[in-house]
C-alpha cells in the first residue's frame, strides 16, 4: 500500500499524514510525540472497552476481511484488569486495516482518518478541533492542486487528435518546416478565436507584461471547452470544412458549451470557487 506522506502542525506538533488514493492515515505516535507519556497512550487508549467497540465497528463497515470471532473475544476481555492488547497484537489479530503499525525511523501507529479523530477526541477535545482544521485545509489544498493538474493537462487532451488531422488534410508535403509550422499556428488561431475571441499574437500584444500564452491563463471551464474544440475541428478538418466554416461551427459550440461549463458545480469546485 504505498502511500507519499504529508506533514501538517497541530498546535506546535509536526503530524504525519499518509496519503492514499481512497484513505488517508494519520500519526498517532505523532500525536502523542510531545505529550507526558506519550507513547504509552495510544495503547491505553486501544485498551478502553469504548474504543474497541468503534474499532470493531468502523473495520465491519469498511474491512471485509476483518476477523470478526477474533474481535468478539478481545472486546469481551477488554475492561477486566488484565486485559493487555498492543496495536501490533489487534492488527494481527483481527487483520485491521483502520490502524497500521510502520516499521523503520519515520514509522509508528498510524490509523484512519476517522480512528484519528477519535482518538485525538480522547487526548483533548480541544487537539482534535486544531487537527480537524489542519487536516480539512491539507485537503482543500490538494483539492485546488488537483484543479491546477487538471488544467495543465485538459489542453493536452486531444492535441494529437487535433495535429493529426492538420498534418493528414491540411499540410501538403512540398511545404517547408517554417511554412508547416505556420499551418499549425493558423489552426491554433482558429481555436483561439472561436474560444476566446483573439488570436495569440494579438493577446501578446495586449499583454506584453504576461509570460506564457493565452491558454495558460486559461480556467478550467475554458480549457474543457478547448479539448472539445480541438476534436471537433479534427473532424471538421476531415470531412473538408473550409477554415472559415469550421471558424463560424466552433465559435458557436463554444458559446453554447460556455454557457453550460460555467454553471457546472464540479467545475467550480475545480476552480476554487466553492
Amino acid at each position: 500500500m504505498a502511500k507519499k506522506s504529508k506533514k501538517i502542525e497541530v498546535q506546535g506538533t509536526e503530524i504525519t499524514i499518509l496519503v492514499g488514493k481512497e484513505r488517508d492515515y494519520i500519526s498517532l505516535t505523532d500525536m502523542v510525540r510531545n505529550m507526558e507519556n506519550g507513547s504509552a497512550l495510544i495503547e491505553k487508549w486501544l485498551r478502553n472497552k469504548n474504543t474497541i467497540e468503534f474499532l470493531g465497528i468502523w473495520e465491519e463497515i469498511y474491512n471485509p476481511i476483518f476477523n470478526s470471532p477474533e474481535f468478539e473475544g478481545i472486546k469481551n476481555q477488554a475492561g477486566l484488569n488484565r486485559f493487555v492488547l498492543s496495536v501490533k497484537q489487534w492488527v494481527t489479530k483481527t487483520k485491521s486495516v483502520g490502524i497500521i503499525a510502520k516499521a523503520g525511523r519515520y514509522g509508528g501507529t498510524f490509523a484512519h482518518k476517522d480512528i484519528a479523530f477519535e482518538f485525538a477526541s480522547w487526548i483533548s477535545p480541544q487537539f482534535k478541533i486544531y487537527l480537524i482544521k489542519e487536516f480539512q485545509r491539507l485537503k482543500e489544498e490538494e483539492f485546488k492542486q488537483l484543479g491546477w493538474d487538471i488544467k495543465r493537462n485538459l489542453a493536452k487532451i486531444n492535441y494529437r487528435i487535433h495535429t493529426d488531422a492538420i498534418k493528414e488534410n491540411l499540410v501538403p508535403a512540398e511545404l517547408t518546416p517554417k511554412q508547416v509550422n505556420l499551418v499549425y499556428a493558423t489552426e491554433a488561431d482558429v481555436l483561439n478565436m472561436a474560444l476566446f475571441g483573439l488570436t495569440a499574437k494579438e493577446w501578446r500584444e495586449n499583454n506584453r507584461d504576461k509570460k506564457g500564452n493565452i491558454r495558460d491563463y486559461a480556467n478550467v471551464s475554458q480549457l474543457v471547452c478547448l479539448s472539445n474544440l480541438e476534436n471537433l475541428n479534427a473532424l471538421f478538418i476531415n470531412e473538408g470544412l473550409a477554415q472559415r466554416d469550421r471558424l463560424i461551427k466552433l465559435n458557436t459550440i463554444a458559446i453554447q458549451q460556455m454557457k453550460l461549463l460555467i454553471d457546472d458545480h464540479g467545475i467550480r469546485k475545480l476552480e476554487g470557487g466553492e
